[in-house]
């Protein structure tokens, strides 16, 4: 790959990640799509646990990444802190792969 292409593409994703500030700028967004854009944080973590927990080479595995899941999300549910979420799945996820 040459540098030229990786400096033309480098700023066009520049010149896009500006584009949004820039013509919007000072405007409110409508009330919809202010909505929406408040849940996709949540939407697109949780994606990216679900791929990264649940798959392997594209396909949707269980194993000791899937168990380290369901333990984070039960101590997500009881209301635990992220710090407190991490660590349990970070246990469990060893304590299978430990004995397996």
């Amino acid at each position: 790959m040459s540098w030229t292409a990786i400096l033309a593409l480098a700023a066009g994703t520049y010149a896009l990640k500006a584009a949004g500030p820039l013509l919007l700028g000072g405007r409110e967004l409508p009330g919809l799509v202010a909505r929406v854009a408040d849940l996709l944080p949540a939407a697109l973590l949780a994606a990216l646990v679900a791929t990264q927990g649940l798959t392997a080479d594209g396909d949707l595995t269980v194993d000791a990444r899937a168990a380290g899941v369901a333990a984070a999300l039960v101590v997500a549910w009881r209301r635990g802190s992220f710090l407190l979420i991490v660590a349990v799945a970070m246990a469990v996820t060893a304590l299978v792969r430990a004995l397996a």
